[in-house]
């Protein structure tokens, strides 16, 4: 799942005519030009029959990949116009050298042009041509083939990218042909309410121009197809548009007419029913071909939730996919388990923030909270924000999609349309607890989102307990789609709305993460992952993806803070006050003066204003994606220059950093070799090895400097100092995944080892069945309140070992975490 911002094409309101849109492969045409008739894409000769295809059967004599094709670890990289496939292949021996067990790619399908991300597939029948194309896929096959590699490749089957339509074959003769279509079964369209809603127009009307000779209306830079027969030269314009399948209407319509399910609120991805067996055959011919040719090892799945049935589309990818290692997108709430799907688990996020809570200092939460609600004003805690923006995802941002299942509920009753019966719906689903049910599995959910509702809302009571029927039978379709809703409303309404106006501990507001909960104890911290061992041991584990609020490191530093209250709360005073004076609101200077302190003062001041107009634009108090307000913009960066050249603020950041910095470093090298020992196959992000300042995307995906990191692969050859280079984290890195490698049997088991002394709570140490992870967390405390070191503090070690990151050894016994941790903050003991 991506967080692309609203992408709506606003753009288009503002850009002129190009004055030649049309594509050279193309002839013109008399009629709708569609992927049977020769439409306007060189992609349609390789575009699938919508009939149903079995998979291919494996090739005879390709060796068998075992019961699942596990990696010891992956490595993503972001495979873009700039980083192609090619370049990925030329980077396999410096990955092999690493340590990591395979090539974990973001989507390499064929995308709307100038994505870059990917994840707007608009055929997946074929590799992306920008991202190195048929003859780049072969070369990195054949390099991680040569190298030992394996392929696990980021797959998006809830959406397809429509936002350039003569792109997406499907997605065109659809427009041309509406229901008549062989493609109208691949979209979620809700054809009873009339013509595909296209909600691309600006406030100039007067630039859509009809183009009978090659069929289409055109507007700016966009262009649609004319159903045949549907014109005539000379026709009327306003007439012709009458005639098509579709209505294009303004771009701020969507969000209360659309009439096709989209992934969150972006109407540029159509959702895709693969609910259908053709329709998942046809949209993974691709990928069933990968897995026959031995070619891809495994498969991560983008955003289930999306989908009409989960587990069905999980069976199948099985079946399609026996040997892959399969992982899911699928974001837990704390305390929540994932459902009995024939994968390999989740794809880290429950991991990420599992370790994260670890370096936050639960003893200082009052003065956190304090803090917080002195500066901003702000009394609501986090379920009180959370409410809120569920309440705005599902009234305004989803209202379609809330529309849309309040009229089924009143078709499936036989029953007028009330008004309150959406209303009923949209409290349901503020109220719903996690992302989504799976009925008949989570009743449960239902009833406890019901119960919470009447209590909101005593109006509403009967009609909730009149609905509550159609929503928890499966068979009904408004009970299916309510489950696509809640967990759009969950994303939209928490993570990308709460959590960016809750900034009390904004390191704590990540995806999957619990804004409201401030750490947590070692033994709730062992025993997630003695769970994790019992029931999900080859998932993912993560610190960053694509997807991230923030980098690994800079949540390492931002933790800090909860460990220095009043240091923190003092910079935070001067810098909400000098914001006041330039008209931004305290909550959201509250939240630039953390984003300062994560990634200290940047060279390139544009990636915190581009930081500071997304956080802005997703709070949505002051200005917003629909409705941006410049001027206030504008002061956001304003306040930003101040925080880097205002001598004031400058020194008062300065001094303190002097002490986040150090801790910090202390903070993510611990977490990263926790995440890396702990259950699970790890994850490193492209680049992460070395200290990362990244924030949300698009920010995390800039490029890599891998020429630099191949460099200390030559260079370092010991245990280097922990300082700034960030030369330690990468000796972590290497050192760790090679052990995993090449010795997987010692990561199979999981028991906590527990320190004795005074400093006791600042040790995270566990054995995995051979080999012994120790980290320091609370750093600033540790040296506050237990002296320098780790005074009169051991663990019992239970054999004779080595550390592979000091090379130092150590016999069994009572171990001296003093010395121990003399050279690094870590140790990765190995049984000799």
């Amino acid at each position: 799942m991506l967080d692309h911002g609203p992408n709506r094409r606003v753009e288009s309101r503002a850009v002129a005519p190009a004055s030649d849109q049309s594509n050279p492969h193309d002839a013109p045409v008399a009629s709708c030009p569609g992927p049977q008739d020769g439409g306007p894409t060189r992609l349609q000769r390789r575009w699938p029959s919508p009939a149903y295809r079995r998979p291919a059967e494996p090739k005879q004599g390709r060796s068998r990949l075992g019961p699942v094709s596990t990696p010891t670890s992956t490595y993503r990289l972001q495979i873009t116009a700039d980083f192609t496939l090619t370049d990925a292949a030329a980077l396999v021996p410096q990955l092999r050298d690493l340590g990591v067990g395979a090539l974990y790619l973001s989507p390499v399908l064929q995308a709307t042009s100038g994505s870059d991300h990917g994840y707007d597939t608009t055929d997946p029948t074929m590799i992306d041509v920008s991202r190195g194309g048929e003859e780049g896929w072969r070369t990195l096959i054949t390099a991680a083939r040569e190298a030992g590699l394996g392929v696990v490749v980021d797959i998006v089957p809830n959406h397809l990218g429509i936002s350039v339509p003569h792109e997406n074959p499907a997605w065109w003769d659809v427009l041309a042909q509406g229901q008549d279509s062989p493609y109208a079964d691949w979209f979620d369209i809700s054809w009873e309410e009339g013509p595909i809603l296209v909600p691309v127009l600006g406030d100039d009307e007067d630039n859509l121009l009809l183009d009978t000779e090659a069929g289409e209306i055109r507007y700016h830079e966009h262009r649609f197809p004319l159903a045949p027969a549907s014109f005539r030269p000379g026709d009327d314009l306003a007439e012709v548009r009458q005639r098509q399948h579709y209505e294009l209407c303004h771009w701020t319509e969507g969000d209360q007419r659309l009439t096709y399910r989209r992934f969150f609120a972006i109407s540029t991805l159509a959702g895709v029913r693969q609910e259908d067996p053709a329709v998942f055959a046809a949209t993974h011919q691709r990928i069933a071909g990968w897995i026959a040719d031995g070619e891809v090892t495994g498969l991560r799945v983008d955003h289930p939730d999306g989908l009409t049935d989960p587990a069905d589309y999980f069976t199948r990818l099985r079946e399609l996919a026996p040997d892959a290692w399969i992982v899911g997108e699928k974001i837990l709430e704390p305390g929540e388990d994932l459902p009995a799907w024939p994968i390999a688990g989740t794809t880290g996020y429950d991991a990420l923030n599992e370790v994260l809570w670890l370096w936050f200092d639960p003893a200082r939460e009052a003065e956190a909270t304090a803090g917080w609600q002195q500066l901003t004003g702000d009394q609501g805690d986090a379920a009180a924000h959370i409410r809120d923006g569920k309440e705005l995802a599902a009234t305004t941002m989803l209202a379609a999609e809330t529309t849309r299942v309040a009229r089924l509920v009143a078709e499936a009753g036989g029953r007028a349309f009330p008004q309150e019966l959406e209303a009923a719906i949209a409290a349901l689903a503020i109220h719903f607890e996690v992302y989504r049910s799976y009925l008949p599995h989570g009743r449960e959910l239902l009833d406890r989102a019901a119960e919470l509702a009447r209590a909101a809302q005593p109006d509403l009571t009967d009609t909730i307990a009149a609905v509550l029927p159609v929503l928890a039978d499966p068979t009904q379709q408004a009970a299916r789609r309510f489950q696509q809703l809640t967990g759009a409303v969950m994303a939209k309404g928490t993570e990308d709305t709460a959590f960016y106006r809750y900034a009390r501990a904004i390191a704590l507001n990540e995806v999957g993460g619990d804004a409201a909960r401030f750490g947590t104890a070692l033994a709730d911290f062992h025993t997630a992952q003695e769970r994790r061992q019992h029931h999900w041991p080859d998932a993912m584990t993560a610190l960053s993806t694509h997807d991230t609020k923030r980098g690994e490191d800079v949540r390492a530093r931002l933790a800090v803070l909860s460990e220095l209250p009043r240091e923190w709360q003092g910079y935070a005073r001067q810098f909400v006050e000098t914001g006041a004076e330039l008209g931004v609101d305290a909550p959201m200077a509250y939240l630039l003066a953390q984003i300062l302190v994560g990634t200290g003062p940047l060279t390139d001041r544009q990636r915190l204003y581009d930081y500071a107009d997304k956080a802005a634009r997703e709070a949505g108090t002051r200005t917003r994606w629909t409705q941006q307000d410049p001027s206030y913009e504008q002061a956001l960066h304003a306040l930003i220059d101040r925080g880097h050249d205002n001598s004031g603020l400058r020194d008062a950041l300065g001094r303190l950093l002097g002490v986040v910095a150090p801790a910090g470093r202390v903070n993510a090298l611990s977490q990263k070799l926790v995440q890396l020992t702990i259950p699970g196959v790890p994850d490193v992000y492209q680049g992460t090895e070395l200290w990362d300042d990244s924030l949300v995307d698009p920010d995390n995906r800039r490029p890599v400097d891998h020429d630099r990191r191949r460099q200390l692969l030559a260079e370092i050859d010991s245990c280097p100092p922990l300082d700034e280079t960030g030369r330690a984290k990468f000796w972590v890195v290497r050192q760790t995944l090679r052990l995993r490698r090449e010795r997987p049997e010692l990561f199979t088991g999981y028991t906590p080892v527990l320190a004795e002394g005074e400093a006791r709570e600042h040790l995270v140490g566990f054995d995995r069945g051979g080999v012994i992870t120790l980290a320091t967390r609370l750093p600033v405390t540790l040296g506050a309140h237990a002296g320098p070191g780790w005074p009169d503090t051991t663990v019992q070690l239970p054999w004779s070992a080595t550390d592979v990151l000091t090379g130092r050894q150590w016999s069994a016994g009572a171990l001296a975490l003093n010395a121990v941790f003399d050279r690094l903050p870590v140790a990765l003991l190995v049984k000799d």
